[in-house]
């Protein structure tokens, strides 16, 4: 989780869906200039990348769906930190700091030692690298969890499960954002802000919507 959380400072998110321009096609054959474009924003390209610079489109669009992802997974990380479900046992013995003595909000990042840092940037670079390798821009590392991604036999199930994906990714991207700089101004968790009702970073901690 703590990867996830650092994975989701650094990352930034090119949340943009594409009109129909070009083709561009994943392992699977969808093709990439269909998915992401929903309602109600429709086609959201407010820079026009799509027209000066389409041969960038690739990229971007795997930089999008793999910061949705991290995005997700720290989402799930905040709310299992923020229930306080940690391991047990010490995160550094030498630093006698325990799992508990970590903080559930974003302020624990900065808690964790500097040889824990380097070793969950490690981890991440291996991952990067030669695992699911980010050169692989259709993002499609082969996962599968059983019948729930039988592409083959329901075709228009990939588009769906892949639009689900995206628009999942990018809900998580601004949740996340929106939760760091919430917790950054009202000095609480998820967690804390939801059971004291202090929604507004500028209220008294009553709290209102």
């Amino acid at each position: 989780m703590k990867l996830a959380l650092l994975s989701a400072l650094v990352a930034s998110a090119a949340a943009f869906a594409p009109a129909q321009t070009g083709k561009s096609s994943t392992a699977l054959n969808v093709n990439e200039l269909e998915l992401g474009v929903t309602e109600p924003l429709g086609v959201f390209d407010p820079l026009g990348w799509l027209e000066t610079e389409p041969e960038a489109f690739e990229r971007r669009r795997a930089v999008e769906r793999k910061h949705g992802r991290i995005a997700m997974m720290a989402m799930l990380g905040t709310f299992v930190h923020n229930n306080k479900w940690t391991f047990d046992g010490y995160l550094s013995p030498s630093n006698n700091i325990k799992f508990t003595d970590i903080d559930s909000g974003i302020g624990g990042l900065f808690q964790v030692p500097a040889a824990g840092l380097a070793q969950i940037i490690l981890v991440a670079g291996f991952i990067e690298l030669t695992w699911w390798p980010a050169s692989k821009l259709d993002g499609d590392y082969g996962v599968r969890l059983g019948k729930i991604n039988n592409w083959e036999q329901e075709p228009g199930k990939e588009i769906r499960q892949k639009n689900a994906e995206l628009n999942n990714g990018r809900a998580a991207m601004a949740a996340i954002s929106g939760i760091f700089v919430q917790e950054v101004l009202t000095g609480q968790n998820l967690y804390e802000q939801a059971t004291s009702g202090h929604w507004s970073p500028f209220g008294d901690g009553q709290g209102f919507f």
